[in-house]
Order: structure tokens, then C-alpha cells, then sequence
């Protein structure tokens, strides 16, 4: 492939809801542009842009893909995103190579949560967009629907510069209302369609769409508004100018009709792309940090070479693949730059242009362009790379942290040893998850964004690397507290043979505020204990307060007041004493009214809003407080406190409840206490469990 400069680059993201069509539609601009020799099919497997097994088994877009078209002597790379909620963050973080964006919408459903989700991300990046009204061949399709939605949601900035031909399986090409000219479609054919002249039955609503269309682009620009108000209409050549200026400066976001999966409307998709989406070049200026000091940067092929990594992955046979976009200078084949973050030295040998999972080598790549190159030593994810001397770093997306963990176990010993190495290869990839161990259960636990998130990661440590994993829910961290007050003594006292061991204290306990943990008062005078064992009697207490009382869980958020004990001058002993507060500890708990605390997680749930009410009355049995409520367009946000005992199953609950069409997220609040009849069951299972480890033990 040839190298182009900044001015004929075009970096489009693809998104939108799941299922909305974005992966049919890039195969489809692919295979129009001849970059590939026929048109390939989601349900056959075999698209350029899902070639992950997971994506093939599930027919879904699980991570963003790059494919490369070239138009009218420009290149356009396609950015092929996610559109589930469970692997949006993959699409906010690719956007960051995006210069614009197509969204799409369900010809049949309109705009749902996700559409609003991603325009959100654009709004954040400014990206200039248009919006593909997808699907329209499908049954119960409308445009005039559709568009509606788009409107209500997006306001009237969303303007259509095309109207159909046809509806649902009759569906069979545009009319194009800034040049008035209609274009019709073989289906399944080569994307190109025939100009004809405007079918009679269309002609009225053609003319009324250009005229919104006309108002629309003269509102922005005075002059196009003065000849509006002159002559009550526009040259093609003013709608031209005025919609791509309209474009760049988000004022207009047109909307374009399609049937990717019948591969009509692909030519004039890729006419629209080059003629009014911006080039790199274009683009406002990046903030970025150089020389410690935040300043704005263009994109521009002059100066020295940069570049950021937007993604990641990993392959068990090529290693780690970097995708990057260039941000400045022209970055050359076998080029050494610097990680600035890191500090050390990177070769980028066998510089390529992603096809898909496929790279074809390229001699460099200018400003703006995207690449990959394989097998880095110390990059990732959101590293900036550059020539020795620029000290500039791009700033990386902010994603939002796993909303599920779920434990995970290796089935072998041999699967144990390698399990660690594995999960951190995907880690690499998914900067999404996260993988810990819980310091209370012991448990390794594996975070992302649903279950459905972590079950790929564990389909893909077994067929990449051979680990073989289970899943199970993982356990609750509960903590003991106390909610009264206790004042005892503790004594130890042993004779043996030789030296005994003796040791008494007496001690106060009392409650402390959630989040406090533990206090420790020493209020000995007179030497009733010598100071030597004083620090052993508060060991002694916090080593039993680890085991808890009632059911083995930490105990926290209490105060001991250390006043009076007694000694012997050769039986006493740092253990002894030890001994001594263990017995003060469970003396006290008899007294000091024991209970269990719970983890309240912050929940927040985005819904369409004719799901509230069923989701308000489910977070209500889970004993939750819904603590705020939000309408933004169709969608309902719903913020509650939920214990997260509660929560473990709730992607999946929320998917049935919603057909798939909510999302939530979850992050840790605070402790509470656990009501009465739940406590009881907890502690009757606690000591179940302990009991059966005592039995396997003999």
C-alpha cells in the first residue's frame, strides 16, 4: 500500500449499539473499495474486522479492529468498535485514533443506550460525526421513525442529507438531496450505485428534506444565510461548502441511510467520509504534557516523531502487537524512539498497517496514520513514544473501573504455575480487567465489566495459552464489629516443669465509627504490667481480632483501653502475656454485643426508561436505597447503595429484565451492618464450614 500524507487521511470510528450492524457495514466499505474481493458475512465468520474466535463463536465485536480503504485517493482507516455495554470501555479508548465518527442506528429499534453512550464519548473526544440510519431492509424498519428518535435524542442537528428508496425488503437505494439525485442498488452487489433521476412518488418529500437541509446549513454562516434569505434556496455547491464546514465544527451531524447487510449505500458512505470528515491536520489541537508542562500540540508532519498507543494485544505466536496513531513527524521502518514514560529505547522493526488480524509492511507513516508494529519490550496501552530529545507525553483515557470479580481457581497444579504469566498477557490487552488477591478470603480474583467480560478471558487463557480455569462467585469480605461495651480480665497462667508461664490484664472495649478500625489505649500507671509486655497484650489482640468471634471474619472498627493488670517476676513472658489478651479478647465479645458488617456497594444503572419502574422494585428486594434519579433523553440513570452480597448475579438478572439493553457499574462504599436473619445464616454457614475443614483434617 502506498504512504499518504496527513491531508488525505481519514480516521473514522465505527459505533454504536450492539447489533446495530458497524462490522457488516465496514466489511461492506471494504469490499467497495477492493480491499477485499467479495462481500463477507458476520454470520459466515469470515469478516476482515471480528476475526478473534471468541467474536466468530459469539458473533460479536469483542475488541476494536483497524482495516485500511482506499477512496478517491485517500485512505480511510475504519475503526470497527465494540457496541455492548460490557466492552464499551474498548471503544471509548480506541476512539482516541478516531478523527470523526459514523454512528449507527437500527433502522427497526432507533436510538438505544449504547447510541447514546458513544455519542457521549464523541462529545468528550469532538469528534465531527454522521449518523447511518443501518438496517433499513429489515422488517418493521422505518426511516421517518428512526429518524424521530435520532432528533428527540440529538436534536434537530441531525439532519438527513439522504431520505430511501423503498422500505424493508423492498429497500433499494438513496436519494441524495444535496445534488437531488436518486441512487439505486443491486443487492449484495459491488456498493455502487446507479444515478437516476428522483422517482415521482418521492419528489415532494425529497424537496421538503433539502429544504430543512438548506435552513440547516445556512443557520451557521452568515453569508450562506443571507443568500438563503435571497433567493429561498442554495447552489449544490453552497450545501457542499456550508454541510462540510457544518460537519467539522459539530454544528450538523448528517444522517445517511444504509442496508450494510445488503451492501447498499457503501459508495456514498465512503463519498461522505472523504468529502467532509476532516483529516488529522484538521483536527483542533491535542493537550498533551511537554517538558512537564501541559500545551496544546497539532497534528502536523513537521518536527520530530511521535506517537501514542491506543491499543494493545496479545498473540501467542507474533507476541505483543502495538496499534498506535502517529501525532507528529513521519515515523520511518526500523525507527528507534523513545518510551518517555519509561525511559527505555524501542526498535520498531517490520512497521505495518493493520488489514484486520493481518499487517502489511509499510516504509513509514506520516502524521495522523495508524499503525502497528509487533513485539515492543516495555510498551503498552497509553505509553507515548518518541524521538529522543521530545519530551512530550499524550494523556491516555480514564476508563471506569470493573463493575463484577468473580474467583478464579486453577483446575491443575500445572495450570497454576502458568496462570499468573497468562492472565497478565491479557491484561496487557484489556486494560479493563483487573486481577488481585483478596487479602481476607485469599481468593484470586478476576474484575471486568460483566460476566460475560470475564468468561472470554477464561475461553481465551485456555485456547492461547493451554490454562485451564474455573469461575465461581467469590466469597463476600464481611468484618465483625461490635456495637456495645465490655470491661474484663484476662489471665494466663500455665505451671510446668521449670519456668510457668503467667500473665493478667485487664482491658475496656468499646465501639469506634465505621472506617476507624482499631484503637489501642495504654493507660497502665505504677507498673502493674512493665512496659516490655505491653506491646505483646496488644498483639495478642489484634491476632484473635483477626479470626473475629462470631463467624471467622476480621474484626473491626473497635477500641481497647489497656488499665490494670499483674506480673510475676519470673514466670511473666511477652507469650504469656500474649495468651493473656486473646482470652481478654473473647471474654469481652460475650459482652460487647457482636455483629456482622457487610460491603455496600454504589451502584449505578443505565437503562431506557421504560425499564425504571421493574428495576427500581429489584433493587428494592435486594435491600437497596435508591439514593438519585436522572432522565437524560430515553435513557433512565438510577444510583442506589446495594449490599454486594447482593449484587453477584446481577448482570445477568439485568440482561433478562432489560433484553440486554441496560448497563451498570458497581465500586465499593462502605461497611454496614447485616440484618439479624441474614447474620444468623451467615454464621450457621461459617461454622458449617469450619467444621467440615476440622472433620477433613482427622
Amino acid at each position: 500500500m502506498k504512504v499518504y500524507e496527513s491531508k488525505d487521511i481519514r480516521n473514522v470510528g465505527v459505533v454504536g449499539h450492539g447489533d446495530s450492524g458497524k462490522t457488516t457495514l465496514t466489511a461492506g466499505l471494504l469490499f467497495t473499495a477492493g480491499a477485499s474481493n467479495r462481500l463477507l458475512r458476520v454470520d459466515e465468520g469470515n469478516t476482515i474486522t471480528d476475526f478473534d474466535e471468541e467474536e466468530i463463536q459469539r458473533k460479536i465485536t469483542i475488541s476494536t479492529a483497524v482495516a485500511v480503504a482506499e477512496w478517491k485517493k485517500a485512505k480511510v482507516n475504519l475503526l470497527d468498535t465494540p457496541g455492548y455495554n460490557i466492552f464499551i470501555n474498548d471503544t471509548r479508548a480506541s476512539l482516541l485514533a478516531a478523527d470523526a465518527a459514523l454512528v449507527l442506528v437500527d433502522g427497526v429499534a432507533g436510538v438505544e443506550v449504547q447510541t447514546e453512550k458513544v455519542w457521549q464519548f464523541a462529545n468528550e473526544f469532538r469528534l465531527p460525526r454522521a449518523i447511518v440510519v443501518n438496517k433499513l431492509d429489515r422488517e418493521r424498519s422505518e426511516f421517518t421513525r428512526a429518524l424521530e428518535s435520532i432528533q428527540e435524542i440529538f436534536g434537530r442537528a441531525a439532519v438527513p442529507i439522504q431520505i430511501p428508496i423503498g422500505a424493508e425488503r423492498d429497500f433499494k437505494g438513496v436519494v441524495d438531496l444535496i445534488r437531488m439525485k436518486a441512487y439505486t442498488y443491486t443487492p449484495d452487489g459491488d456498493g455502487k450505485g446507479v444515478e437516476g433521476e428522483i422517482p415521482a412518488s418521492l419528489a415532494d418529500g425529497a424537496r421538503k428534506a433539502q429544504e430543512a437541509l438548506v435552513e440547516m446549513v445556512a443557520e451557521g454562516n452568515d453569508a450562506l444565510m443571507e443568500e438563503f434569505f435571497d433567493k429561498g434556496t442554495l447552489q449544490p455547491e453552497q450545501i457542499v461548502e456550508g454541510l462540510r464546514s457544518g460537519v467539522r465544527e459539530q454544528r450538523i451531524f448528517p444522517v445517511l441511510c444504509s442496508s450494510a447487510l445488503h451492501n447498499i449505500g457503501a459508495d456514498l458512505i465512503h463519498n461522505f467520509i472523504v468529502e467532509n470528515l476532516p483529516s488529522p491536520a484538521e483536527r483542533e489541537p491535542v493537550t498533551a504534557q511537554v517538558d512537564g508542562k501541559e500545551a496544546d500540540c497539532k497534528i502536523a508532519e513537521s518536527g520530530l516523531p511521535s506517537l501514542f498507543v491506543f491499543k494493545t494485544t496479545a498473540d501467542p505466536f507474533a507476541g505483543r502487537i502495538t496499534y498506535f496513531k502517529v501525532m507528529s513527524g513521519i515515523v520511518k521502518n526500523d525507527a528507534n524512539l523513545q518510551n518517555v514514560e519509561r525511559g527505555t529505547q524501542e526498535r520498531l522493526a517490520h512497521l505495518s498497517i493493520p488489514q484486520g488480524k493481518t499487517l502489511q509492511p509499510v516504509t513509514e507513516l506520516h502524521a495522523g496514520d495508524i499503525g502497528a508494529v509487533a513485539k515492543l519490550k516495555d510498551t503498552l496501552t497509553g505509553d507515548t513514544l518518541a524521538e529522543k530529545g521530545l519530551n512530550v507525553v499524550y494523556p491516555p483515557v480514564k476508563l471506569s473501573e470493573p463493575s463484577i470479580a468473580f474467583a478464579i481457581e486453577a483446575k491443575s497444579r500445572n495450570d497454576e504455575d502458568r496462570m499468573g504469566n497468562a492472565v497478565h498477557r491479557i491484561l496487557e490487552e484489556d486494560q479493563s480487567l483487573r486481577f488481585y488477591r483478596d487479602p481476607q478470603t485469599r481468593e484470586f480474583l478476576l474484575a471486568g465489566a460483566g460476566q460475560q467480560h470475564v468468561e472470554i478471558v477464561v475461553s481465551r487463557l485456555k485456547k492461547r495459552y493451554s490454562v485451564d480455569v474455573t469461575l465461581k462467585a467469590p466469597k463476600i469480605p464481611y468484618r465483625e464489629t461490635i456495637r456495645g461495651t465490655a470491661d474484663v480480665q484476662g489471665r494466663h497462667k500455665k505451671q510446668t516443669g521449670g519456668h510457668g508461664q503467667f500473665g493478667d490484664c485487664w482491658i475496656k472495649m468499646m465501639p469506634l465509627e465505621r472506617g476507624a478500625n482499631f484503637e489501642f489505649v495504654n493507660e497502665i500507671f505504677g507498673g502493674a504490667i512493665p512496659k516490655n509486655f505491653i506491646p505483646a497484650v496488644e498483639k495478642g489482640i489484634l491476632e484473635a481480632a483477626t479470626n473475629g468471634f462470631l463467624a471467622g471474619y476480621p474484626m473491626v472498627d473497635f477500641k481497647v483501653v489497656l488499665y490494670d493488670g499483674s506480673y510475676h517476676d519470673v514466670d511473666s513472658s511477652e507469650l504469656a502475656f500474649k495468651l493473656a489478651a486473646r482470652k481478654a479478647f473473647k471474654a469481652a465479645m460475650q459482652q460487647a454485643k457482636p455483629a456482622l458488617l457487610e460491603p455496600i456497594m454504589n451502584v449505578e444503572i443505565q437503562a431506557p426508561v421504560e425499564f425504571a419502574g421493574d428495576l427500581m422494585g429489584d433493587l428494592n428486594g435486594r435491600r437497596g436505597r435508591i439514593s438519585g434519579m436522572d432522565t437524560k433523553g430515553s435513557t433512565q440513570f438510577i444510583r442506589a447503595q446495594v449490599p454486594m452480597a447482593e449484587m453477584l448475579n446481577y448482570q445477568n438478572d439485568l440482561t433478562a429484565m432489560t433484553q440486554g439493553r441496560a448497563s451498570f457499574t458497581m465500586e465499593f462504599d462502605h461497611y454496614d451492618f447485616v440484618p439479624q436473619l441474614q447474620a444468623e445464616k451467615i454464621i450457621a454457614a461459617a461454622k458449617a464450614a469450619k467444621t467440615g475443614e476440622e472433620e477433613e483434617e482427622e
